[in-house]
């Protein structure tokens, strides 16, 4: 676990240092937040059905921006370089990207979250710590796979593009079944939940398990 907290720690420093990542993530979720706020009536019945995916939408756009940051910070000055040539194993450097991704990303979606409850009128209950955990399972897939999704497109000429490309797809079971948790919380039917929450757990482990496994080939190239 050293290797990954040293990482990790790296990271928080760096980011409080420019604060670019946290920054970004956060003003472009409450940006959404609040367009779409505006744009439907506060109690009409559409606004609660979409509720659920304006709010993924938010968090799923605003951690590619973090995740694109992420690699493109060690792609500056050879710093991946440093790091692949430190005394550490990939699956350790790999692991340490992947949870301080995981912390810059839901340190901003914890934020953005009451923003989201105030302008729906909801109220600040145990729904909202449903919500919080919901998103924090769709948050590790997310990271897991994107993590190494950027390390692919860092190396591109494109890479603010490439991105985007790569992870849109991958990443939206993962949000259908996150934005369908979400929407049984607020509704107050949770009886059938539990699949989603299988299947979100279900991606997490594949994708931290496949990436994990295939990292070291990823910065080889």
């Amino acid at each position: 676990m050293k290797p990954i907290t040293s990482i990790i720690f790296k990271d928080i420093v760096i980011e409080l240092r420019n604060k670019e990542s946290v920054s970004s993530m956060l003003m472009f979720g409450i940006l959404v937040i609040v367009i779409f706020s505006f744009a439907f009536e506060p109690s009409s019945v559409e606004r609660a059905l979409i509720a659920p995916g304006i709010l993924w939408v938010a968090f799923s756009f605003a951690a590619i921006l973090g995740l694109n940051r992420s690699l493109a910070m060690e792609i500056d000055n050879d710093c991946l370089q440093g790091l692949l040539l430190a005394p550490i194993s990939r699956g350790d450097l790999y692991l340490g990207k992947v949870a301080s991704n995981f912390t810059f990303i839901m340190i901003a979606e914890l934020i953005v979250l009451p923003v989201f409850v105030v302008f729906n009128n909801l109220r600040f209950n145990l729904a909202f710590l449903e919500i919080a955990a919901i998103a924090a399972l769709g948050t590790l897939a997310i990271a897991s796979v994107g993590t190494i999704l950027s390390t692919i497109a860092a190396n591109t000429r494109m890479k603010e593009v490439m991105l985007p490309v790569l992870q849109i797809p991958l990443t939206l079971p993962v949000v259908i079944a996150a934005v369908e948790a979400t929407s049984m919380v607020l509704s107050g039917e949770t009886q059938q939940i539990s699949s989603w929450l299988y299947l979100l757990a279900g991606f997490s482990i594949v994708y931290l398990t496949l990436s994990y496994l295939v990292f070291d080939f990823i910065v080889e190239e």
